[in-house]
């Protein structure tokens, strides 16, 4: 819930402990696996002489109701993802719109954070945090904030501003309204898509890896990934990722170091299946280059790509302790039950100072924000097959819970001025207004979602034709407090959510797909400015309705999706009242495809048009304006191609292109649209016995400075060029 700004509560910065919590989990028992064996039978009396003739064995293991999908050719993209209360599944099989990016594209393109995967979308862009350094995502021209991505399947327990890259599996990134499967996101912003991050968990193989990285700014960094299976039928396994990374980035004086600590363990049996994660980040930013507030008549020029207008003082320090637990009983034949749940503690604290340019100058103030957070979220349920004649049954049934426990205070200065091209550094500002308790911050804001879903998939002409309908009922309490402790809002209250789904397979590789599904969130807090300051108005449901194809041949796939999405528009009107009125439409079509259509050529590549407009605005002033940061046009053009000259070296480009973006919501202040273009290679050789792979990267290879977006109501500049080298052996 927003405490000092409408997007502040995604961003919150707080306070860093000294010491590391640890999470210890054993995990015992016996897993029966597999093996396919031919004998032949000898006879009875043979010859002196004679020899049998050889008997071959072999095995694989059958596979589990939570495996990953397998991938596209090259490995980049999967074939499926996490859906939600319908578990794994094939992407050809269900009817929404999903892409999974894997380990081996985040290792690949040496990708540090999860706006760096998310660059390959053609559906999605990045942002900052209002006032900070965290990163936003945008998915089809809607926010969403870190609080609501998801950790293998779970809301609430993800490092909720910035997540480091080195121990996620996959990164599903999931296009649409997305309640039912879900769930009603903690901050309520999960209304264009969703993004679920699952962790690394042991292979079958032995893995140990080595990884060292630097930049052309002088960023050094180590990562370490080992992963083993233990047991006569290797029904143990453990998985340990540490990375840190230490030093300047391309932007001038921006210093970032960070520490990431990850061990996952399993343990498989022939009906039971036990999971245990823990993660541990730390990160740390000083010096950093913050976004940019107009409140004037123009947008600035953006400074030259490397310059730095922030503030030596400013820093942001982060800290999240994460532990899930998970097990998975199939009962019967084709009928699993799980539970799950997880638990995060959050330390952060940060000073920050983002300019803000007007008509007569620029100015900015310092703002320090110590904010912790505990969160746990639990869910349980059942999934199961049946046939009823000739109609297959995919039924599941479950109930989910998260809880999030917000702590803050802040510090306020006088504003001081500064500038966007020659800024003078400022000695640290003295604070002249403060809230809460600085050194033990107490709750300003307490959620609880609560739901249940049930779900039928219908298969009929074998499964050529399957019809999904589902329900989820969702409970919503919010409990506000200002500074001093005193509560100032109880809201409690409930909506149901249907979804309904249509997947048509008029040949194996090819589904025609539609649905109708919506978003869920709390209603939106009255601001400071309205008579009716602090109510908190009924939960905003948003419509979308999605139609679309797939195609997936196993080497490559594509994916072509006409969308419609509705959502509610809230502000303060005439009558000095907060309400929900008008609706904020996007209306748009996405097309993709990935994997490798010729051999060793790859590609990630795709385009999306959004015509969004507001509607039934408060006097009609803004009808049909263009939403704030949504650009109409973005594509992505993304290939690797192995050169044959010389085996083991792979080229690799990329082209990003976005639209113009509006600043406001009147449309009289915007930004132009802006092209990016990365460069790469990476060469896979044998060194002292081991295979290794050395990989070079450039991005904004140009060095072009530009507005990368202007979603939140303020400016977010786009990176400068960026060498990226880095060294992988494994042992």
């Amino acid at each position: 819930m927003s405490f000092l700004h409408p997007n502040f509560s995604a961003a919150q910065p707080a306070r860093t402990t000294a010491g590391r919590a640890a999470i210890l989990a054993a995990i015992a028992a016996a897993f029966s696996f597999p093996a396919l064996a031919a004998a032949q039978q000898s006879d009875p009396n043979p010859p002196a002489n004679s020899t049998l003739p050889a008997v071959k064995v072999s095995g694989e293991r059958a596979a589990l109701p939570g495996d990953l999908a397998p991938t596209f050719g090259g490995g980049q993209v999967a074939r499926g993802g996490d859906f939600g209360v319908l578990g794994q599944q094939k992407n050809i099989d269900v009817p929404f719109s999903m892409t999974t990016y894997t380990s081996k594209l985040i290792e690949d393109q040496q990708a540090r954070t999860l706006a760096d995967v998310l660059d390959n979308d053609p559906a999605v862009r990045s942002a900052y945090g209002f006032g900070n350094f965290s990163q936003v995502i945008v998915i089809r021209g809607f926010e969403l904030e870190g609080d609501d991505i998801s950790l293998n399947g779970l809301y609430g327990v993800t490092p909720r501003q910035l997540v480091a890259t080195d121990a996620l599996e996959r990164v599903d990134v999931f296009k649409g309204a997305n309640a039912f499967l879900n769930g009603a996101s903690p901050a309520g912003s999960a209304i264009g898509g969703g993004v679920n991050l699952q962790l690394k968990r042991a292979d079958d193989k032995p893995l140990t890896r080595v990884t060292f990285e630097g930049t052309g700014s002088g960023e050094l960094g180590a990562h370490v990934d080992i992963g083993r299976r233990f047991g006569s039928e290797d029904q143990f396994g453990i998985r340990v990722n540490q990375a840190n990374h230490d030093g300047e980035t391309s932007i001038d004086g921006e210093h970032r170091r960070d520490n990431t600590t990850a061990v996952s363990l399993d343990w498989r049996g022939d009906r039971l299946r036990l999971y245990g994660d823990f993660l541990y980040q730390r990160q740390r930013v000083d010096g950093g280059r913050p976004t940019v507030n107009v409140d004037g008549t123009f947008v600035p020029a953006p400074p030259s790509a490397t310059y730095n207008y922030g503030q030596t003082w400013s820093y942001s320090s982060l800290e999240d302790t994460v532990g899930i637990l998970r097990a998975e009983y199939d009962f019967v034949p084709g009928w699993t039950a799980y539970v799950t749940g997880g638990a995060r503690h959050t330390n952060e604290h940060g000073e920050y100072s983002s300019p803000t340019v007007g008509d007569t100058g620029t100015t900015a103030y310092r703002l320090g924000v110590p904010h912790q957070e505990d969160a746990t979220s639990a869910e349980a349920g059942v999934r199961g097959r049946f046939s009823t004649g000739p109609v297959s049954h995919f039924v599941t049934a479950g109930a989910s819970i998260v809880r999030v426990d917000s702590q803050s205070a802040y510090t306020f200065s006088d504003t001081f001025d500064t500038d966007l091209y020659n800024t003078p550094q400022v000695a640290f500002p003295p604070t002249t207004l403060s809230g809460g308790n600085l050194s033990d911050p107490q709750t300003v804001a307490l959620t609880l979602l609560r739901s249940v879903s049930v779900s039928d998939t219908l298969g009929f002409l074998n499964d050529r034709v399957l019809f999904t309908v589902g329900l989820r009922h969702q409970s919503l309490v919010a409990n506000n407090f200002d500074y001093s402790g005193n509560q100032t809002e109880a809201y409690n209250d409930s909506i149901t959510t249907p979804v309904f789904g249509l997947v048509v397979k008029p040949w194996q590789n090819v589904a025609f797909f539609a649905n109708r599904s919506e978003a869920l969130a709390a209603g939106a807090q009255a601001p400071t400015n309205a008579a009716n300051f602090g109510a908190m108005l009924p939960p905003e449901r948003s419509k979308q309705y999605e139609v679309g194809a797939k195609y997936d041949n196993g080497k490559f796939g594509a994916s072509l999706a006409a969308f419609q999405i509705e959502k509610p528009m809230t502000f303060t009107n005439s009558a000095d009242l907060f309400v929900a009125d008008g609706n904020e439409r996007h209306r748009g079509i996405e097309a993709s495809v990935f994997g490798e259509p010729y051999r060793g050529v790859r590609v990630i590549a795709g385009a999306t048009y959004i015509n969004a407009r507001q509607l039934d605005t408060q006097d009609g002033t803004t009808d049909g304006k263009q939403p704030i940061g949504v650009p109409s046009f973005i594509f992505n053009v993304g290939a690797e191609y192995d050169v044959p000259m010389l085996n083991g070296l792979t080229l690799t480009a990329r082209w990003i292109h976005t639209g113009p973006q509006y600043l406001n919501v009147t449309n009289t202040l915007s930004i132009p649209a802006w092209d990016r273009f990365d460069l790469g290679a990476r060469y896979a050789t044998v060194l002292f016995g081991k295979p290794t792979t050395f990989r070079a990267s450039v991005l904004n290879i140009a060095n072009k400075s530009y507005w990368a977006s202007t979603m939140g109501g303020y400016l977010t500049q786009g990176a400068p060029r960026t060498f990226l080298l880095s060294m992988t052996t494994d042992f």
